[in-house]
């Protein structure tokens, strides 16, 4: 696997595990469960140990980035499609112009 192949997959994967802590964190705040809180920030931590794993091939300024324009589209469609929170017109252009940003900072 490239080296590029490998930081795309940590960012990747590191956006979803955070995403996946925001929405379990969600969860409890709903629910109250205790267990889902630890679960929460367990990812979290899983999260931010790929995420630094990621920091050995790229730029933190890119790393970073990438990470959080991810995690920003993952919330935001769980919340719309799981939390059946509201998507405004502005929101619908924001994920769009921030999977562009990515893919911009890809090319």
């Amino acid at each position: 696997m490239g080296v590029k192949t490998l930081f795309l997959v940590l960012v990747v994967l590191a956006a979803v595990l955070e995403a996946s802590g925001d929405v379990i964190l969600k969860k409890w705040a709903i629910d109250g469960k205790q267990a889902l809180f630890a679960l929460g920030l367990a990812v979290y931590f899983a999260a931010t140990v790929v995420w630094a794993f990621s920091l050995r091939y790229e730029f933190l300024s890119r790393a970073i980035s990438i990470v959080t324009v991810l995690n920003l589209v993952i919330v935001v469609l769980a919340g719309a499609l799981y939390f059946k929170e509201d998507l405004s017109a502005a929101n619908k252009v924001g994920i769009a112009l921030g999977i562009v940003s990515v893919v911009l900072m890809e090319l």
